[in-house]
């Protein structure tokens, strides 16, 4: 039976694998959005500080992988790929959630999230050295000291790829709160303590140091109604813990019941299993971590402007909660349990072939246009009057993965410019193979 699954483990991280790779090479753009934008622009700065928006810790690692003949867009590539095996070796190596981590990184969502140019790639395998760290002061593994640093600094290096790990800190102070008869309450608590005094530090010495309106520029009240928030909440929830399909129709219709339903109905199944299931501590902390901070992703959305809650932001959240969900089912239904992620691999098979546009293609296309206009290298504008027109962005994004020095600019003035580029400029020149698909 073991060599059986064995082999089972085995090939499904190389189909996982072959998928990530496949995952951005058949879209049009190669799995780059905005936010990418901005974090290949921050990386081929570097050592200048581009922005405040986004910690270093993401950028840096592009960095790094340019220093061996890659541009930034294949660096990025590597990163997610190389987060997707770190999380697969290290629970091989530790023997913490290995079967429950294959079947997760299979997800089409998570293979969406390793393929693509976001600093949530990076920020999953530092979350389950969290987990595992934890778990390891929670048995009592370790001294007091050593516990206490291994968890602050793993709290502290999810924080310096996405500032999220916020809600992550909150939740293990309130761990520790919740467990205050526990000997090990206070590792938690002095944790998320010291962790919470790095950010104070964080914010005077490195964001005030570039940026000393930062905090008045991105806190704004009532960004959004709340019966919108409540929306978006049930649609980034329902897609986020549907294996199979991790997006939704955007023009409606009888499939996003579909969708929605399948998500619905495993919340409903998680729900009942970690009911009925007694939990261990290290679960109840897993668990808390990922509530908690899906709770606090939708609370902040008040008064700091995000993108809609959906399976990319919610990743780091329901990652948690997946781990302890299909180890639960794992008791139930043993090897069974893999079939799940086959199935979400052959759909994500047929929904990356039926989309599929190609990206090579593309980047030899836009490679020749800005070859032809001298723009290769130089600092760009790409004009929009509306970051949201998705027809128009995907070309300032297709830019970006061959000159990653793209800023956008809303100033019709601007177009006056060379280095000014617009969509109109590129398609009168040349074509792109676009997705059916976003």
């Amino acid at each position: 039976m073991k060599l059986k699954e064995k082999y089972i483990q085995i090939s499904m991280v190389i189909i996982t694998l072959v998928m990530t790779i496949l995952r951005f090479l058949l879209n049009e753009k190669g799995r780059v959005t905005p936010d990418s934008i901005r974090y290949m622009r921050f990386a081929d700065a570097l050592p200048t500080i581009d922005n405040t928006i986004t910690p270093l810790g993401y950028p840096l690692s592009i960095r790094f992988f340019t220093y061996f003949a890659f541009d930034e867009f294949w660096s990025s590539k590597i990163v997610g790929i190389i987060s997707f095996l770190l999380i697969i070796i290290f629970a091989w190596k530790k023997d913490f959630y290995l079967k429950e981590s294959i079947v997760v990184c299979s997800f089409l969502s998570f293979v969406s999230i390793f393929s693509a140019t976001l600093s949530e790639a990076l920020m999953l395998p530092f979350i389950f050295i969290l987990m595992y760290v934890s778990n390891c002061i929670i048995q009592k593994k370790w001294t007091k000291t050593k516990s206490i640093l291994c968890l602050t600094l793993s709290l502290i290096l999810i924080f310096n790829i996405r500032y999220s790990a916020l809600f992550m800190i909150g939740g293990v102070g309130l761990f520790g709160l919740l467990s205050f008869r526990k000997n090990y309450a206070m590792i938690f608590i002095t944790s998320a303590s010291l962790a919470v005094v790095y950010i104070v530090l964080y914010k005077f010495l490195f964001i005030d140091q570039f940026n000393q309106n930062y905090v008045n520029q991105v806190l704004e009240i009532g960004l959004k109604p709340t019966s919108q928030l409540l929306t978006e909440l049930f649609q980034g929830l329902a897609t986020s813990f549907n294996p199979f399909i991790h997006m939704s129709n955007p023009n409606g219709g009888i499939i996003n019941y579909g969708i929605y339903g399948i998500g619905i109905l495993n919340i409903s199944l998680i729900v009942f299993l970690f009911v009925k299931n007694k939990l261990t501590e290290t679960e109840k902390f897993i668990i808390l971590l990922g509530v908690s901070g899906i709770i606090c992703s939708y609370f902040v959305q008040y008064f700091y402007g995000i993108d809609p809650l959906d399976y990319r932001l919610l990743a780091p959240f329901t990652f948690p909660i997946w781990l302890v969900y299909l180890k639960k089912v794992f008791e139930i239904f043993r090897l069974k349990t893999y079939t799940i992620g086959v199935l979400s691999l052959l759909s994500g098979m047929v929904f990356t072939w039926l989309s599929k546009g190609f990206y090579l293609e593309n980047r030899k296309e836009i490679s020749i246009f800005l070859k032809s206009e001298k723009l290769e290298n130089s600092p760009l504008l790409f004009y929009v009057d509306d970051v949201e027109d998705l027809e128009k962005v995907q070309i300032a994004e297709l830019i970006s993965t061959v000159n990653p020095k793209v800023k956008f600019t809303f100033k019709p003035q601007d177009t006056l410019q060379k280095t000014t580029i617009t969509t109109y400029k590129v398609l009168q020149k040349i074509k792109i193979d676009k997705n059916k698909y976003q």
